[in-house]
């Protein structure tokens, strides 16, 4: 394929993958590369499974579910999470993991510097939505990236989509509030329709049912969730 045919979940999935270096901050192995195929270039985020710290509550696989939020994102329309692929085989440098589309981002701005713009709000409530359906149990403020593209992008989901009640989030500061109409007919939709199909090979029958069960409870009452033990919370928070 030419290279200006080249779209990014094309070079995401079958390109040639260099590793440029580690990232630093991460508990599991995330490791920036670039990815190169038929003279497209795209540079993107790596996390191999073999280098997952092992959970006591969450299964090994953990960039089965970064590309499940990807998944979500991308169906619902709401477009928050970039572009995540599963890659298997010998031709990665640490096998099997999930590669996504690397954000340049402004690293002084985080969910707490983004709150303080008005004009940002519409954007963090997407992604605290998002959250409830996805069940995120890790929604740290660094894990709300402003790009230099002007957009704001949520990253690190791989602590998603558990069957039990995980929520853990930065993400109060609209609690008790209506939620917003768009967002709401998302979740009326996955009610409707089911979880995207993709989501059949990345999550277990369990799981993709809970995505219903709350899209559902989403839909019946919709307002944001309030924390009244001021327990959920990831840390650190940043």
């Amino acid at each position: 394929m030419p290279a200006d045919e080249l779209t990014t979940l094309d070079l995401l999935r079958f390109g040639e993958v260099e590793v440029l270096g580690r990232m630093p901050w991460s508990s599991n192995a995330t490791l920036l590369v670039d990815v190169r195929a038929d003279g497209g270039c795209l540079r993107a985020v790596y996390k191999p499974r073999r280098g997952e710290r092992p959970l006591w509550d969450f299964p090994a696989g953990l960039d089965r579910r970064e590309v499940a939020a990807y998944e979500l994102s991308a169906w619902l329309g709401w477009d928050i999470v970039p572009e995540t692929v599963l890659r298997t085989g010998a031709d990665l440098p640490f096998g099997t993991g999930s590669l996504q589309r690397f954000v340049p981002f402004d690293v002084d701005e985080h969910y707490f510097t983004l709150l303080e713009d008005p004009a940002r709000h519409g954007v963090l409530r997407t992604i605290c939505c998002f959250d409830l359906l996805a069940n995120s149990a890790d929604r740290k403020g660094g894990h709300c990236l402003a790009g230099e593209d002007d957009r704001v992008w949520a990253v690190d989901n791989g602590l998603t989509f558990h069957c039990e009640s995980k929520l853990r989030t930065v993400i109060w500061d609209f609690g008790g509030e209506p939620i917003d109409d768009h967002l709401v007919e998302g979740a009326r939709r996955l009610v409707a329709e089911g979880p995207p199909p993709a989501l059949a090979d990345l999550l277990d029958e369990e799981e993709c049912a809970a995505v219903v069960a709350r899209a559902r409870r989403v839909a019946a009452k919709p307002r944001f969730p309030v924390d009244t033990t001021g327990r959920r919370y990831p840390w650190p928070l940043v």
